[in-house]
């Protein structure tokens, strides 16, 4: 079993590495340039033909593509610790909030990344209006999120450490990496963030 991956700024990558340092398991990783566009070679487009990475590649030859396909795989492997939940209640509350992030937080964060960052300039027909616009809606989800973790728990969704909050931190980071300022003025946020910052899995 092997990652097909990119090192920073590549965010969905990074989710994976870092649930599979949570799981104890030791992922052999191939490093595609991005820059250099290898995820969009012959070889490549063979194990994803969207030309993305991360893809992890199993013995037998199956490719699997996106990160919540490729977590949930090593999950069955390795079911301890649980980052996808145990109870009924547990999977529901870590999909809604994997998803909420995805779309309130990783959306305009995406939408800056394409339209407004001169590193993707020469690669898609940018809006620039378009794209700085989603510096406010980024802030304005950030302030959401800062509310929600008001009450003082430690993790997205309670005491446990789950695929929720690898989403968000990988999403906070790439959005501080390429100019925008998600934790200004969010003092739960920003608390949260070094709490999580601070494991293995993350700092290692």
């Amino acid at each position: 079993m092997k990652l097909y991956s990119a090192n920073m700024p590549a965010p969905n990558p990074r989710r994976v590495r870092i649930f599979a340092a949570e799981k104890g398991i030791a992922l052999p990783e191939i490093m595609l340039s991005l820059v250099e566009r290898e995820h969009r070679s012959a070889d490549h487009l063979h194990r994803n033909s969207l030309g993305q990475v991360p893809v992890l590649e199993l013995e037998d030859g199956t490719t699997i593509s996106e990160t919540i396909a490729i977590c949930r795989y090593i999950e069955e492997l390795q079911p301890d610790p649980p980052m996808f939940g145990r109870s009924a209640k547990e999977k529901a509350l870590i999909d809604m909030w994997t998803r909420r992030i995805d779309i309130q937080l990783g959306e305009p964060t995406k939408m800056f990344w394409r339209h407004a960052h001169p590193a993707t300039a020469a690669l898609i027909e940018q809006h620039k209006v378009f794209g700085e616009s989603n510096r406010d809606v980024l802030a304005r989800a950030m302030q959401w999120l800062n509310t929600e973790l008001e009450d003082g728990r430690s993790f997205l969704t309670g005491d446990s450490f789950t695929i929720a909050d690898i989403a968000a931190l990988t999403v906070i980071d790439f959005a501080a990496l390429i100019g925008l300022d998600p934790l200004v003025g969010k003092k739960s946020v920003t608390d949260w963030h070094a709490r999580v910052s601070s494991r293995p899995s993350v700092s290692g």
